[in-house]
């Protein structure tokens, strides 16, 4: 005998354990990294059959597919919410670049992933940095960091060029120093760089040094 109920009781089952999985990956993940992300363990977690992966995500590349994807959402949210649009355009994209560090370093794994550096022989089915970019959410991410460039550009904060090629050299500094800070390869009293780093870097992007550091101190204020 058909039964709505139960129909609908088994739909939000379905749509929980989804969810459940995708969590227990992230828990995995950082605590132990993208090795621990098995159809085992991962369904271990949730008491769950090994299948429930097979069921909701095609396999562990889906499942590792919808991290990375999640993951991007998260970063690029966490970015907008912690560095509002001000009046300083500036102030804005150093802000933005601070919490872009901050979840980088909350997140170690994640943000490895996110990469596609977390892997190793064991883990088969991770994205490379291609790939990453031609998803939706790698693309919504990279629109954060670009759209704070075009800003600081239009402002006249520093000088007309291409604000991909700006933005990428943001990006490639801030990568790069956080994945030494992750790695552990930054002594402890040189940890927070950040600051000053941010301002090189727009003065070498043509930037007043003096304008940017004021720019720098409302961020900070900002961000406290």
């Amino acid at each position: 005998m058909y039964d709505h109920n139960t129909v609908m009781e088994s739909a939000s089952v379905k749509k929980d354990t989804r969810g459940e999985l995708l969590a227990a990956a992230f828990r995995l993940l950082e605590a132990e990294g993208p090795q621990a992300l098995q159809a085992r363990r991962v369904t271990a977690e949730i008491g769950a059959s090994t299948m429930a992966v097979y069921t909701h995500f095609g396999g562990m590349p889906g499942l590792i597919d919808a991290v990375v994807r999640e993951g991007l959402t998260r970063f690029a949210d966490h970015v907008r919410e912690g560095a509002p649009e001000t009046d300083d355009p500036m102030a804005d994209l150093i802000a933005g670049g601070l919490e872009y560090g901050g979840f980088a370093l909350g997140n170690p794994q994640l943000y490895r992933l996110m990469f596609g550096l977390g892997g190793g022989p064991q883990v088969r089915s991770l994205p490379d940095a291609e790939r990453t970019l031609e998803m939706a959410e790698g693309g919504e991410a990279l629109s954060v960091l670009l759209d704070s460039v075009e800003r600081v550009i239009a402002a006249g904060l520093i000088p007309e060029q291409d604000p991909r090629g700006a933005a990428t050299q943001i990006l490639s500094v801030t990568h790069g120093y956080l994945l030494l800070r992750i790695g552990g390869f930054v002594e402890e009293e040189l940890r927070d760089v950040m600051p000053s780093l941010a301002v090189n870097l727009m003065v070498g992007l043509g930037a007043d040094r003096e304008l940017t550091e004021r720019s720098l101190a409302r961020a900070i204020e900002a961000r406290s």
